[in-house]
């Protein structure tokens, strides 16, 4: 199978034996997913695709199965330079920390992705660079890893919010500070999920930083949040054990994780990008699906930016629903399960 995605069709010219090297960060492509070497990521729907293939894939924080793969010799990494910069430094730190010194590090991705920058990162923390190639309007670029004094642990930090210590780590949604469409979200759910109410199992499905699930388990609330992406599951994690809250913090592609579980309720401020393309089709699917993950008169409460297309799938799953805020940026619905 040819490369399906610009950056591995650059890679796919390239005269290199990438056998048992390792994929950071890469997007979906048959291709990579059909070739050789062992993918690093922090997107569960890309590592579920490779383990269908009966490829090898990791999460950077499956600790014992990184230093597994880590043991035996590892020719040298790819690196998928993600849309988030900050993100694509702390890859760099990370893989710096966990690869031998020397490793060949190769690091590519589209021009107008910001590929380029990585010139100045990479001069920032002392390693060198050169220029491998460049077509389909991507740039590939050659270094090794070293010795870095800087941690990626240090990376995380944590920001005040609604009373409450949340965890962020570049690459999660809201890095840094609470979204507005998250706050306009939760000025409605005293309204919508009172405290009156019995505590019933709450799903916040695409937690991001985990804002919503710290504040449903300040509530009382029994909590299950769930996103595809690893990061978002750690800062969740993180932000719950800050707050001193219990809750359950699992990676999903959507629901595929939670099986035939049923909530009182799903919270969501779902995600309509991948990297810099809008794609409706998770945001599509958690609404799809809700109703079969709901009790009888349970409610999927959500939040989108207002120009979202989400009327029509809402009216088809559950056949009506209610506009319950909108501030002109940012809409919340709210549907419930007959």
């Amino acid at each position: 199978m040819s490369a399906e995605t610009p950056v591995g069709q650059l890679l796919e010219r390239q005269d290199a034996d990438y056998r048992g090297w390792w994929w950071v960060g890469p997007p979906r492509d048959g291709w990579l997913e059909g070739g050789q070497g062992c993918l690093v990521s922090g997107d569960f729907a890309v590592r579920r695709a490779w383990h269908e293939r009966g490829r090898p894939a990791l999460s950077p924080f499956d600790g014992e199965g990184i230093d597994e793969a880590a043991s035996s010799p590892v020719p040298g990494a790819v690196l998928f330079w993600p849309k988030a910069h900050a993100l694509g430094e702390w890859w760099l730190l990370w893989l710096c920390a966990r690869l031998p010194e020397g490793t060949r590090l190769q690091l590519v991705g589209e021009n107008q992705g910001g590929i380029k920058r990585v010139l100045k990162v990479l001069a920032a923390l002392g390693l060198g660079c050169r220029k491998l190639d460049s077509a389909r309007r991507c740039s590939l670029f050659e270094t090794r890893t070293a010795r870095l004094a800087l941690d990626p642990e240090a990376v995380w930090t944590h920001f005040e919010a609604e009373g409450l210590s949340l965890a962020s780590h570049p690459g999660v949604f809201g890095h840094g500070k609470l979204d507005e469409g998250t706050r306009l979200l939760l000025g409605q759910l005293p309204s919508h999920l009172p405290a009156q109410q019995p505590k019933g199992q709450v799903l916040d499905m695409g937690c991001g930083d985990g804002v919503l699930s710290a504040w449903l388990a300040r509530q009382g609330r029994h909590v299950c949040a769930a996103d595809v992406s690893a990061f978002a599951v750690q800062a969740t994690r993180r932000t719950l054990a800050a707050n001193e809250l219990e809750g359950e913090a699992l990676e999903s592609d959507v629901y595929s994780a939670l099986g035939e579980r049923r909530f009182d309720a799903i919270v969501s401020n779902p995600p309509f990008h991948q990297e810099r393309s809008i794609d409706y089709g998770p945001a599509a699917r958690l609404i799809e699906e809700a109703p079969s993950h709901l009790v009888p008169g349970g409610r999927l409460i959500l939040v989108a930016n207002a120009f979202l297309p989400y009327a029509d799938p809402l009216e088809r799953a559950f056949g009506g629903f209610e506009i319950v805020a909108d501030d002109g940026r940012f809409r919340v619905y709210s549907a419930r399960r007959t």
